[in-house]
């Protein structure tokens, strides 16, 4: 197996060169420290995530760990699918901090720092909480536009506002805003989101006073005021005039921000390259827009979302990065962050929706191995009664918690080798999982860990739950510990959520400073329009 040195590696980050450095731990274990461009590949997902992530084979490859083994593990499974330049960092982690090397705690750090220093560079304006209920209190004429996608809003929102998701505000704001005089608030639930979503409207050349809320959902409530939740509003779609208006600042944006536009041909010509170089045919519109019409080939990946969590749709470092959308605007916008970002590929393709379009979104289940030995709904509930089996569920932690089949053990797919001899004695074992994807994949680990017959449930826990059976709730049973995935600091299920919250207001703000010491990003400034 090929090895680099974390000073090679460092060199190869800062080369222009593509890269697809992947971290195969846990997302949990992952957010605890990093490398700022690792993308969390845990290898407990590898082959359903790897394609979508990075689709050209030969793809120059890094994989880090902390000296666990899972790189090795790694590098055996990606090689078995075709992957030919692939690398381990040597000594992981810990010898990348021990070269004198940043390391980072979150998820999404690299669009989360941008945030923070575009906030910085561009002194976005902002409020904090108990200025805009003042505003609201005095009957101020304001609108509140929340930013992010429509189930975290749908969870809990400010009070009035309106889920219009990061790309969606410049091509739906001027009917919710005719009035120049109408203040314009946009929120998320911490910090990233409000700022670029308030600097899009602002570089986008609206009128309006525009302004970021401090600190978003969380802010609101530390500073003691009530959240909606449950609320059901949405931006309508731009009427002909405001579409006409949104996509005349998005043309200026584009020329500001040097915004490239390819044609058919073009892309052709990308397509034909895809060996060489690594492309990504992205839909920035929203997923029910996607769903119902998108271009052969290309994947959803909602504006708003892709500059905020870029790793987790693109995995290949200064990879080509082709947008689409059905008027330009959401498009022009989302590539404008990207570039400010430093993709130094990035275009926006002309007329993107002409021609016969798909329509759904491909499921993952479809790509998932054929299940082993499935076993439905009815048949694993009698076989519960007679207690002649143990079912291991797959989920994340938090899916776990939420509900899972009362008696599941629940397991972390890379880590059954150590964790199989905590599960129950049984002669066969049912792997399930939310929609059984995961637990198809993780069905023959865990037939191998075991020595004992293994079955999948078909449809996994949801299947369960649609024939009316009960679930149950809470850490029952852990065979893992359940640092599998992040927790948002409104996950916690202690007593003290106002604590993370502030830890992770905290985390935020210091990101300007830390890449600063790790002078690995490549973010871009553009001066202003006189």
């Amino acid at each position: 197996m090929n090895t680099i040195t974390p000073q090679d590696l460092r060199a190869w980050l800062t080369d222009g060169g593509e890269l697809a450095l992947f971290d195969l731990r846990e997302q949990g274990v992952y957010c605890q420290s990093h490398l700022l461009f690792a993308v969390c590949l845990p290898l407990s997902h590898l082959e359903a995530r790897v394609g979508r992530l990075a689709p050209r084979r030969s793809v120059r490859m890094v994989l880090c760990d902390d000296g666990e083994g899972l790189a090795e593990r790694g590098h055996e499974a990606l090689e078995a699918m075709g992957y030919s330049d692939i690398s381990i960092l040597t000594g992981g982690i810990t010898a990348w901090a021990r070269a004198g090397f940043e390391l980072f705690s979150g998820v999404n750090v690299p669009s989360k720092a941008f945030g923070e220093f575009i906030e910085h560079e561009d002194d976005t304006p902002r409020i904090e909480a108990s200025e805009l209920q003042t505003m609201i209190d005095a009957g101020e004429d304001l609108v509140i536009l929340d930013s992010r996608p429509w189930g975290e809003y749908h969870r809990m929102n400010i009070p009035g506002g309106i889920d219009t998701p990061g790309a969606e505000l410049v091509h739906r704001v001027h009917d919710l805003a005719p009035d120049p005089a109408r203040t314009v608030v946009v929120n998320c639930a911490g910090r990233t989101r409000s700022i670029i979503g308030a600097q899009s409207l602002i570089n986008a050349g609206i009128p309006n006073r525009v302004v970021a809320l401090k600190d978003g959902t969380m802010g609101w409530e530390l500073a003691g005021f009530d959240l909606e939740h449950g609320a059901t509003r949405r931006a309508p779609d731009p009427s002909p005039e405001a579409g006409t208006i949104a996509q005349a600042r998005a043309a200026a944006v584009a020329k500001r921000f040097g915004i490239s536009h390819i044609d058919e041909a073009a892309l052709a010509r990308w397509q034909a390259e895809a060996n060489e170089r690594s492309l990504f045919l992205l839909d920035v519109r929203s997923p029910e827009e996607f769903a119902a019409g998108h271009r052969p080939g290309s994947r959803s990946a909602p504006g708003g979302q892709l500059v905020q969590s870029t790793d987790e749709y693109v995995g290949v470092r200064n990879a080509r990065l082709v947008l689409v959308d059905d008027t330009s605007v959401r498009a022009t916008m989302t590539a404008s962050w990207l570039v400010q970002l430093g993709w130094p590929d990035v275009a926006v393709l002309d007329d993107g929706l002409a021609g016969e379009l798909d329509t759904g979104t491909k499921s993952a289940l479809a790509e998932a191995p054929a299940p082993m030995a499935p076993i439905d709904a009815q048949t694993l509930k009698e076989a519960l009664e007679a207690d002649d089996c143990c079912v291991v569920d797959f989920a994340t932690s938090l899916q776990y918690r939420a509900g899972h089949i009362p008696g599941a053990v629940f397991a972390v797919r890379a880590r059954l080798p150590e964790d199989a001899a905590k599960l129950p004695e049984a002669e066969l074992y049912v792997a399930t999982s939310p929609h059984s994807i995961q637990a198809r994949y993780a069905a023959a680990d865990l037939a191998a860990a075991t020595g004992k017959p293994v079955q999948v449930l078909t449809g996994g826990t949801k299947a369960w739950r649609d024939a009316g059976f009960p679930l149950a709730e809470g850490f029952e049973h852990l065979a893992s510990t359940n640092d599998d995935v992040w927790y948002k600091p409104y996950d916690h299920d202690d007593d003290d959520p106002e604590k993370h919250m502030r830890a992770y207001l905290e985390w935020e703000v210091d990101l300007v400073r830390q890449i600063e010491r790790d002078g690995t990003t490549n973010f871009r400034r553009f001066p202003a329009e006189a």
